[in-house]
């Protein structure tokens, strides 16, 4: 007899199956003649551990590529993990900082080969979580963005776009982080609201005629003025444009200007220009040929601009700042101001705006941005759900010049020279080479010098579709698996990384990078707020995976993978997770329906034929398959996993747990009828471990190994080589699911009216069918109805005058009364006065439909029909109750 333990361990068995699959090769992937699935994974940082959202999305991947490979697709899941430059570099500054030492010691190649050691030694910790978590990648083919062939792709990307006029030397608003001194992406700063201050200032006019306020939450920065901006059509200002302003505790003037950046609804509508401070304030500025004065140094302190706040730390300068223009009769006002406050997301310092010296790649016009456009305006690549294109559109229409420097030492240093004695601010002074000797052969001397600068990590992983499949060396996994079937992604990346794949796909392998991009939802805290270090909200999934298991903790990441905006996750409070605890009771319900089926199996051979039944409840099961089947692949082709994962929960736990398993008892048990239960129900099990196991490997896996003839049938060594379901195998069969209703619906009532009036599970019941074909059903499912509902004999007819009463749209059904007290009578009158309330509430809202005109005249004929329908049940039902009340009124 194959047999599973009592209760389902997931530590004692996904370690085992897991290695199972490694050892036997499952997940690798080579070129061949069938057709391609390719997705290849989002990199991890190096440094990181699973998070809510890595798990989300490997979940969603992981269950796509199992499905596809089931499907017969040749599927490569390609995975890897991403150098992280600042991020890396961190952890380990912060490490070296324990043995009170600074990079700086070591040098920039000792400091590197230091972080070298730390990612060989702790690097794989997140690979190693991905594994357990069930991602069947294949690890063969793993990719390190600083990998050597990974780094030739970079190098040559650089070269030719260096080489065609894309990447200059310019001046720009940056993100700057004044603890690390260097420019950092969007994605690396997280934004948190705050209440600060919010200065009015009274900047006066140069030949004393008055003065103009604006506000400022940053007041340091007024020393960087070169402007105050009015809105042209502001009536407020008519006449003053063009006017000189005296700047607050210096001695410089500045103009008032006119610009529509200006909102005039706000406050005064005059705002102070810092171009070297303020993104917005520096196209102002590029568009009024303005100065940009930087007056805060990359570390955060004052520089000589400043004047006499030169030396301090730009948080004591505004102090200083604002006390003086308090004593010198400028300060108007303070007010208490909620705002956004934006911090590097590795030391929580608060990030600068800064005018920065940086290398750029040029974006807006370009053939690559406008290929990438046109990609998503001809849904070329499919964005879902489909509001990210218009996002994703208005994004790229709107796009601006890229930052691709950093000033890092971990990552890809520049490939850019010069020679000692050039003019660093000329651009022709650089030139592109991979090694010095390169170098020194382009320059004819070995007076030369590599910029320090690394590129942004975003440079590097805007290669990954082609550079992880070989480009530019080998072709041959390039030309079988791209374009990549499909992207997996959150919402916050779309534009940083999403974007410059497509653009980098197109423009150096002529064709996009995939097909779609599915970009899933958030994960927020119980309160609507997103997870993060910062706000220690998180729910670490690796806790999850200790309490529950991997597959419960994927199914209930999967039941709520569908295509909205964000997810609400809720913490573990004393060491449980209510959403993953019932995800892990599903999980149990599984393995113990599975243990049933195994003890009625032993000994079993299933034929290799498909099952033709003839018992109703036989039908229905099949009949409830081939719908969930259906659903399931519907659910998994629109990236809609929370329905597949509904539809598998609701036909395994209610129809196959509850009612088939129960139904096929009896026949189980006779030697006359076993053979045919038992092939429904061995083909019911096996199929449906093959729909549950892209989202619920292990314990698919472990169960489907012990069932009888289970190999032999599909003809695979491992259940995700099995192939997946398909609608129409065994059809639909409505007339036994119309049938199989009304067993059901008498059943329950049956089983009601006994819990409510706590009667024994034993005597007669009765059941008045409302016709022919009723009576017919009924009559021959009797022996089960009083199977299932453990009262015997069921007669059709009405019963007893006095009986305990429940309405059905198949005929009355009723129990004979036991001898009630005077205190069961005023209970019963009380639950049957609810349900005539509830019934004439419902019947109040079908007749206000059935009244309203609109609704008649333009609702199909068969939704008319259905509210009729029910309108005349709830008003039989209502009646009935009306008249056993009656008669319990008239008993008491």
């Amino acid at each position: 007899m194959n047999e599973l333990p009592t209760r389902y361990d997931p530590q004692a068995t996904e370690n085992d199956i897991y290695q199972r699959w490694l050892d036997a090769n499952c997940f690798r992937a080579t070129p061949d003649e069938r057709e391609p699935y390719c997705i290849t994974v989002p990199p991890p940082n190096v440094t990181g551990a699973l998070h809510l959202g890595h798990a989300l999305n490997h979940t969603i991947m992981d269950a796509l590529g199992r499905w596809k490979r089931m499907q017969g697709y040749n599927t490569l899941i390609l995975p890897g993990t991403d150098h992280a430059g600042i991020a890396t570099q961190s952890v380990v500054e912060r490490e070296i900082a324990k043995q009170g030492c600074t990079r700086f010691d070591f040098g920039r190649e000792g400091f590197v080969k230091r972080v070298w050691q730390w990612k060989d030694e702790y690097g794989d910790r997140i690979v190693n979580q991905l594994k357990r978590l069930g991602c069947g990648y294949d690890w063969d083919r793993l990719r390190f963005t600083m990998d050597e062939g990974y780094v030739d792709a970079i190098m040559t990307v650089f070269e030719r776009l260096y080489d065609n006029g894309y990447i200059y030397l310019g001046n720009r608003i940056v993100n700057w982080c004044p603890f690390h001194q260097t420019a950092i992406s969007d994605i690396e700063v997280e934004h948190e609201d705050e209440v600060g201050n919010l200065w009015h200032i009274r900047y006066p006019f140069s030949d004393g005629s008055g003065y103009v306020t604006v506000a400022t939450t940053r007041p340091e920065t007024m020393l960087g003025d070169t402007a105050v901006a009015v809105n042209p059509k502001d009536p407020r200002y008519e006449g003053l444009i063009g006017k000189e302003l005296r700047l607050p505790l210096t001695d410089r003037a500045i103009p008032l200007i006119g610009d529509d950046y200006a909102q005039m609804e706000f406050g005064t509508g005059a705002v102070k220009v810092t171009p070297a401070h303020d993104p917005n304030d520096f196209e102002a500025g590029q568009r009024n040929n303005l100065p940009s004065i930087t007056v805060i140094g990359p570390d955060g302190t004052m520089n000589e601009n400043a004047g006499a706040y030169a030396g301090l730390d730009r948080y004591e300068a505004r102090k200083r700042v604002v006390a003086d223009l308090e004593a010198q009769g400028f300060l108007v006002k303070v007010e208490e101001h909620p705002h956004s406050v934006g911090r590097c997301d590795r030391c929580n310092t608060v990030i600068e705006p800064l005018l920065s010296e940086q290398w750029f790649c040029k974006m807006a016009g370009t053939p690559m941005v406008e290929k990438a456009i046109a990609a998503a305006q001809n849904d070329d690549v499919r964005f879902i759900p489909g509001r990210y294109k218009e996002l994703f559109l208005r994004w790229m229409e709107n796009i601006r010049d890229w930052p691709i420097s950093r000033q890092l030492w971990w990552g890809h240093r520049m490939p850019l020279w010069y020679r000692r004695d050039a003019n660093l601010r000329d651009q022709s002074s650089y030139f592109v080479a991979r090694t010095r000797e390169e170098a020194i052969a382009k320059a004819g001397t070995e007076e030369i010098e590599q910029i320090e600068d690394v590129l942004d990590t975003w440079f590097s992983s805007a290669l990954w579709p082609f550079a992880t499949l070989g480009w530019p060396n080998e072709r041959e996994s390039l030309d079988y698996y791209y374009p990549t079937s499909a992207l997996f992604t959150a919402q916050e990346i779309l534009y940083l990384w999403v974007a410059r794949m497509i653009m980098t796909g197109e423009e150096f392998i002529g064709a996009k990078p995939f097909d779609d991009v599915y970009v899933h939802a958030t994960i927020l805290d119980e309160h609507g707020r997103r997870m993060s270090k910062m706000r220690g909200n998180g729910v670490d999934p690796v806790d999850l995976i200790e309490l529950y298991g991997a597959d419960a903790t994927r199914f209930a990441l999967a039941s709520q993978a569908g295509l909205r905006q964000d997810i609400r996750f809720k913490p573990i409070r004393d060491g449980r997770h209510e959403q993953v605890e019932q995800a892990r009771n599903f999980a149990n319900k599984i393995w113990n329906a599975s243990r049933f089926a195994l003890m009625n199996l032993e000994g079993y051979t299933p034929p290799a034929s498909d099952p033709q039944p003839a018992e109703l409840v036989d039908r229905w099961i099949l009949s409830r398959l081939d719908a969930t089947t259906a659903a399931v692949n519907e659910g998994l082709s629109t990236y809609n996993l929370d329905d597949a994962a509904r539809a598998l929960y609701q036909f395994f736990w209610d129809d196959f747990c509850d009612w088939y398993i129960e139904a096929a008892k009896p026949r189980l048990n006779d030697p006359a009828t076993a053979d045919s239960a038992r092939h429904v129900l061995w083909f019911t099990l096996e199929r449906t471990l093959r729909l549950l196991h892209p989202i619920m490997p292990y314990l698919t896996e472990t169960i489907w190994q012990t069932l009888p003839g289970a190999k032999e049938q599909a003809g695979v060594e491992f259940l995700m080589f099995a192939p997946f379901p398909q609608e129409g195998i065994t059809p639909r069969d409505e007339a036994a699911e119309r049938e199989w209703a009304l067993v059901q619906e008498v059943v329950r009532s049956i089983r009601n009216l006994q819990a409510q009036n706590n009667l024994k599970k034993s005597g007669p019941a009765f059941f008045l069918p409302a016709d022919a074909a009723v009576r017919a059903t009924a009559q021959a499912s009797a022996p089960l109805i009083e199977f299932l509902a453990r009262f015997s004999p069921l007669t059709l007819e009405v019963g007893p005058e006095d009986a305990l009463l429940a309405p059905t749209p198949y005929g009355d059904v009723r129990l004979p009364r036991p001898q009630a007290s005077e205190e069961e009578i005023a209970q019963q009158v009380q639950r049957i006065q609810a349900d005539i309330a509830k019934a004439e509430k419902d019947l109040a809202g079908l007749t206000a439909r059935l009244s309203d005109t609109k609704f008649t005249e333009r609702a199909p004929a068969a939704v008319l029909e259905k509210t009729r329908q029910q309108a005349a049940e709830l008003t039989e039902k209502r009646d009935k109750l009306a008249e056993r009340l009656a008669q319990l009124s008239a008993a008491a």
